[in-house]
């Protein structure tokens, strides 16, 4: 690493680490303003607000990497650029070419440390963040999610999921009913199940037993429709959001759930999502880069950092139009998440080579 390639790398990196901590700090405090609606239902507190909204926050830093990458090299080298050091290293021989590939090694490091944090920091955060929030938020008796297991009562039933495959799908599942008296009326154990759009589990691999005061009745069946005593907030505990799970997992449901042919439309969105991410940051480099070496140089700070956050805003309404409307028309999710990118990428380098003529 030559001292050049340091010295733009850590101006960046500066400047990073100050946007993208600048950003989740503001959409935290939004998050927390909308999470003290609910502070005083059941045993939710201000602190239990405070606590959700830190352990949701890596999730939000990576959601934002893309804009912070953006308005970070704007910032950076667009001083850079104003104090003529630019200018400088080109004279010397350093061409511009050169230097997008210092940001682009510096993105990549970026990128093994983000998908490091979506891989082993964020799917525990996340889960712990929304048990603790909906067992506040209910009365005694609510569901409990704890690590890989849960439990959850009512009437007369009481549920019991002792693994979640690809961190999501409900496995080796105890159902136990009770009399009014409180005696044991049935044991139900299921391999796994298949939670259907409208709420019903259908129950694979079935083993039933049914006692009676003379006898123990036991049934072995290949699938058993159940329907839920589960209430809506112990319903969200039991089945986390895709953005939960961890990338691998993701993609191993989404290749569990095509092998079954099953759609896998909300967790092949979410997998494209996070694969799209990298493509963003790499958008935004190379948007940034006429900003730099282009006429917008001379350009005032302030001035590169409102236009940097309007197409940062623009990219993010693009990016959700394009994801509803592949729902809409049932088009491919790898298509409508990665179609932004590519385009932002093909008019940046468009533009960029217009600059550097």
């Amino acid at each position: 690493m030559t001292l050049l390639e340091r010295y733009i790398q850590v101006a960046i990196l500066k400047a990073l680490v100050l946007v993208s901590a600048g950003l989740t700090s503001l959409f935290s405090l939004l998050e927390l303003v909308d999470q003290l609606h609910d502070v005083g239902k059941g045993r939710y507190r201000l602190i239990d607000a405070l606590v959700y909204v830190l352990l949701t926050a890596p999730a939000r830093l990576l959601q934002l990497m893309p804009a912070s990458m953006l308005l970070a090299c704007l910032f950076a080298l667009g001083t850079l650029a104003t104090r003529s050091e630019l200018t400088v290293m080109r004279s010397s021989g350093v061409s511009p070419h050169r230097i997008v590939g210092w940001v682009f090694k510096l993105a990549g490091w970026g990128v093994v440390s983000l998908f490091l944090m979506a891989e082993f920091v964020i799917p525990p955060a996340q889960e712990l963040a929304q048990t603790e929030r909906v067992s506040r938020l209910s009365s005694a008796g609510a569901a409990l999610r704890s690590g890989n297991s849960f439990w959850a009562e009512g009437d007369q039933q009481y549920l019991n999921v002792r693994r979640f495959a690809y961190g999501d799908v409900p496995s080796d599942i105890y159902l136990y009913e009770f009399a009014a008296t409180g005696e044991l009326k049935s044991l139900v154990h299921a391999d796994r199940a298949d939670v259907r759009p409208d709420g019903t589990w259908l129950l694979e691999e079935v083993s039933r037993k049914r006692f009676s005061s003379t006898r123990i009745e036991t049934d072995r069946l290949a699938s058993l429709p159940w329907h839920p005593f589960l209430r809506p907030r112990q319903a969200s505990l039991l089945i986390l959001p895709p953005e939960s799970m961890q990338p691998t997992e993701l993609y191993q449901y989404v290749r569990e759930l095509e092998r079954r042919h099953q759609p896998p439309a909300r967790y092949a969105q979410e997998l494209w999502a996070k694969i799209d991410i990298p493509l963003a940051m790499a958008a935004m480099i190379m948007i940034a880069i006429p900003f730099v070496f282009g006429p917008l140089r001379t350009r005032s700070s302030g001035q590169r950092m409102i236009i940097g956050a309007m197409i940062g805003i623009v990219f993010s309404l693009i990016q959700q139009i394009t994801t509803y409307l592949g729902v809409l028309l049932n088009l491919s999710p790898a298509l409508t998440a990665t179609l932004p990118s590519f385009l932002l990428m093909a008019v940046a380098l468009y533009i960029f080579r217009r600059a550097v003529e």
